[in-house]
């Protein structure tokens, strides 16, 4: 039987990991297991750098967190070694940097997540992965606001310039006129 002073340490555990779950835009399970400590240095790195938590945790105190958020469908995931990434900014960031990894390393998989307070299956977590970062959507955004503009633009210049090219040669038509007449009058 643990002691009171284990049990109010896991009782803490659990309270900060719900309480970071609960604010969190999304989070993703991954098996933790078969990944070599130079590529779990690198992949820590890539999460800190993106603002991305990242815990290899008991499971028990997962189990507890979760219930404690209403995430609790995420426990039927919790076997094996497990890591729990969160973000509180970009929904996206875990589940790209994590898939990335999970493509490398046969063993480390994607088990599911949660995403703005709903478990997700490990399906929805890849599809969330292959959605372009958010730099990329809003320069595809401007980029689709900046053609129509740009048409525009270039029909209102030929325009411009058609009927830039036909107002010299209806003004030149009546000085030739007027230069044929003048030698005639004299």
């Amino acid at each position: 039987m643990p002691s009171a002073k284990v049990l109010e340490q896991k009782k803490a555990v659990v309270a900060e990991l719900a309480e970071k779950m609960g604010r969190a835009v999304s989070g993703v399970l991954v098996k933790y297991q078969g990944i070599t400590v130079e590529d779990d240095t690198k992949l820590r790195a890539a999460l800190r750098k993106a603002g991305v938590e990242y815990t290899v945790i008991k499971n028990s105190l997962i189990g507890r967190a979760a219930d404690e958020v209403g995430l609790g469908d995420i426990k039927s995931e919790l076997e094996g070694m497990n890591a729990l990434a969160i973000s509180f900014d970009d929904a996206v960031a875990p589940a790209k940097i994590l898939k990335e990894y999970a493509d490398k390393i046969e063993s480390f998989e994607i088990r599911g997540g949660f995403l703005e307070g709903a478990v997700v299956p490990a399906s929805v977590v890849n599809e969330l992965a292959e959605i372009p970062s958010k730099e990329v959507l809003i320069a595809r955004m401007l980029g689709s606001l900046q053609g129509p503009l740009t048409g525009l633009a270039v029909a209102l210049q030929a325009i411009i310039d058609k009927s830039g090219e036909e107002a010299p040669a209806t003004e030149e038509a009546p000085a030739a006129e007027a230069a044929e007449v003048s030698p005639a009058a004299e």
